[in-house]
């Protein structure tokens, strides 16, 4: 159904959408099995059971609270070209983890190009990783979990948090120190960009390779 009515406008003070959660993030995709792969297996999604009415390839995955809903392109050839440059300010999904250390060795071992970037704010220092997925969507790893979130407006506050106090930090890791230059030039020069994944979705293996992933 398609409703034909004026188109909402934004602000003035009307009420809000009646909202409760972030369901899923629908992606379109060149290859269904290329993309199911990289978001299943190198990404930890696992995969849940789809609406078999549905009458258009796809796939659902579930996993840290959030779905991820894949669609296979009608006609690959016509989507946009795959972006080759990892542009922070770019569209992207973020995930926040247990060690950046671990996530950062993770993608050199499979060979994926990232960007690396540290964000301070009131003497807290948040990293994070970005990268693509098989069709060029930007992924980003963070520690942003570190940050508390602060809502502007009181009212908002009370809106978002349920009358409660706003929650503390919830990362329980101390606050990194800032590196010295010296140390911030050792990291630029071991590289933060690696190989670009490759992933056979003829036996849905990934492996890292000189071809483009972005």
């Amino acid at each position: 159904m398609v409703n034909t009515t004026a188109g909402v406008k934004c602000g003035g003070g009307g009420a809000a959408l009646p909202l409760s959660t972030l369901n899923h993030v629908s992606l379109v995709c060149r290859s269904l099995s290329t993309s199911l792969t990289f978001y299943r297996d190198f990404l930890g999604f696992v995969s849940v059971r789809r609406p078999g009415s549905f009458d258009f390839d796809g796939a659902w995955l579930f996993n840290y609270g959030i779905g991820i809903h894949l669609l296979q392109a009608e006609d690959p050839e016509s989507m946009p070209p795959k972006k080759k440059e990892i542009n922070p300010k770019d569209n992207h999904i973020s995930f926040t983890c247990e060690s950046m250390e671990a996530v950062q060795r993770r993608l050199k071992e499979m060979g994926v190009r990232y960007v690396q970037r540290r964000v301070e704010e009131g003497g807290v220092y948040v990293d994070q990783i970005f990268f693509h997925d098989p069709d060029g969507f930007m992924i980003e790893i963070c520690t942003c979990d570190k940050l508390p979130v602060v809502p502007l407006d009181a009212a908002a506050a009370h809106s978002i948090f349920d009358g409660r106090s706003p929650p503390p930090v919830a990362c329980k890791r101390p606050v990194v120190k800032q590196p010295s230059a010296t140390k911030l030039g050792s990291i630029a020069a071991a590289g933060c960009v690696g190989e670009v994944i490759v992933v056979d979705a003829t036996n849905g293996a990934i492996s890292a390779a000189a071809g483009a992933m972005s």
